[in-house]
């Protein structure tokens, strides 16, 4: 075995991801914490120039909106430019966004710094930063990802605090400088995404996958026969032996996760002759062999068509999955009901008579608890591994109960208790939801599944924002909208529930019926040659 392939290229889950977990949290923790006080920075200046609760919920659902275009593209212009440059450049528009506020006199200057400047830089930093991350850490993404949204959610605990002295220090106007400078930084966050082909490490491979990367030279011939003890003839080559259930078992997740290396060596030419073995086990083989005889028998295929051109580039067979439609939809509206909550809440606090340093305290309480529930989601990620989905389901089911006793509460202590338990549950609806589609898609289709979800959150916030502002002003009741939210939350929890039911039922039936057929095949060998 030459030395240049006794190792192979791991992601390297530390070293320089820790720096990309910190690149990711500087325009997180100004972008995520700068909507829930949007009414603390900008109330003032809305109430001057006469806009009322709808204008804020326009100005908001615009900015999801031009963040959703840009997500759209972001898989496209990520194979163009490359990463890092995308995110580089929404870095520079995200600074440039905030400065442009500076001379804001009318909403619709508002809407063009903030909504689409701003929205655009965001959409296209929000891919960067997932996708990057996804790429460099494969183990322990949980634990990893909730050290990246604890930098955010310390941002966001101390952010609404700020926001309020330096209202209270330098005016509306200075505020508003100062954060430029500080909303610099996110042009610093976007250098670091390195390409993670700069950082991979370098692992031995085990005699497994040594044996394996040998066997691809040639013939492989492998006899499966379960109730033989491990033994090899005189008349089998040395690396033919005949092997355990358990050991087909083994040998079959060996040759799934490795077929990517063996089909590259692109010297494998022999066909591979399987004795008596499983369907599995064919079935496995047949697919690593697949690739490189679609890369040496393709024929020239006709020019796609316009429609087609379209769904390719953005992607969209994606929505043929009904498991991805409906985590699409249902973290869509989780989010919109969660933003535009914590975005309304310190507008109620006003008119409920609370001044704005207990209106700040309060805010910041909520996100104290999103930050000591990010280091606790951090530390159990470590102990027991949780599926991202039912992280995010979990958040969802408890948020919908604790909404319901904030409806009933007035008075200061018991609002900032509530709103803590709020805050609490919060970080389980955003730590793991990129985590949730990189468990689902697969790494190649991460940025371009993770851009559509964004077009479709960005667009759903556009057309629902504006209506539910609308129903606020005419009623003038801010339990109606919550309870609307609320609404809209236990749109995410209830489909995704059924869903899970369905799918554990169907795979029990699956088992089922795979043991009755496996008690009915017989015990006859035969040899398969697969080429």
């Amino acid at each position: 075995m030459k030395k240049s392939k006794s190792y192979k290229l791991e992601a390297p889950d530390g070293g320089w991801g820790i720096l990309v977990c910190i690149g990711m949290a500087l325009p997180f923790a100004s972008a995520l914490a700068a909507l829930p006080s949007f009414g603390l920075v900008f109330g003032d200046f809305l109430k001057s120039i006469g806009a009322e609760t709808s204008a804020m919920a326009i100005i908001t659902s615009a900015f999801f909106s031009a963040m959703s275009f840009a997500g759209l593209f972001s898989g496209s212009l990520f194979q163009r430019f490359g990463m890092r440059a995308v995110g580089v450049t929404g870095g520079i528009l995200y600074f440039l966004g905030t400065g442009m506020q500076l001379f804001a006199t009318t909403t619709m200057h508002l809407m063009l710094a903030f909504s689409l400047v701003q929205g655009l830089a965001f959409g296209l930093m929000v891919p960067t930063c997932y996708t990057t991350f996804n790429h460099y850490f494969v183990k322990n993404r949980v634990m990893w990802m909730s050290f990246a949204q604890t930098l955010i959610g310390l941002g966001s605990m101390l952010y609404p605090i700020v926001m309020q002295k330096l209202m209270q220090w330098y005016g509306f106007r200075g505020c508003l400088l100062i954060l430029t400078g500080l909303n610099a930084h996110a042009v610093l966050g976007m250098l670091v995404m390195h390409p993670v082909e700069w950082h991979m490490r370098r692992v031995p491979l085990s005699e497994e996958e040594l044996q394996l990367q040998e066997t691809a030279k040639g013939v492989v011939v492998v006899r499966i026969q379960p109730e033989t003890p491990l033994k090899a003839t005189e008349e089998e080559p040395k690396f033919l032996r005949r092997l355990s259930h358990a050991e087909e078992q083994h040998m079959l997740k060996v040759i799934s996760s490795r077929a990517s290396s063996i089909t590259s060596l692109g010297n494998w030419s022999g066909p591979v002759v399987v004795s008596d073995a499983s369907p599995q086990m064919l079935h496995s083989l047949q697919a690593s062999r697949r690739p490189s005889m679609t890369n040496n028998t393709a024929p020239d295929l006709p020019k796609k068509g316009c429609i087609r051109s379209v769904v390719d580039f953005l992607d969209l067979t994606l929505l043929k999955k009904p498991i991805y439609v409906n985590i699409v939809l249902g973290i869509t509206f989780a989010l919109y009901s969660d933003i535009t909550f914590f975005t309304m809440q310190p507008v109620y606090l006003f008119e409920l008579g609370y001044s704005k340093p207990d209106t700040a305290t309060i805010i910041a309480i909520g996100a104290a608890a999103d930050l000591a529930s990010r280091i606790f989601l951090a530390i159990t990620a470590v102990c027991i591994q949780v599926p991202s989905r039912y992280i995010y389901l979990a958040g969802a089911v408890l948020t919908v109960f604790a909404r319901f006793f904030f409806n009933g509460i007035t008075e200061f202590v018991g609002m900032a208790c509530i709103t803590g338990v709020i805050g609490f549950l919060r970080t389980w609806l955003h730590v793991p939801l990129p985590l949730v589609f990189a468990d689902y898609l697969p790494k190649e289709r991460f940025a371009t599944g993770y851009g559509l979800f964004m077009f479709t959150q960005g667009n759903a916030m556009f057309l629902i924002g504006p209506i539910v502002g609308i129903i606020r002003d005419k009623t003038r009741d801010y339990l109606l909208v919550f309870n609307i939210l609320n609404g809209f939350m236990i749109l995410c929890a209830v489909p995704w529930v059924i869903e899970v039911l369905i799918v554990k039922f169907r795979r029990r039936n699956k088992i089922a019926r795979n043991n009755v057929d496996h008690e009915d095949v017989p015990d006859a060998g035969r040899t398969t040659i697969v080429h």
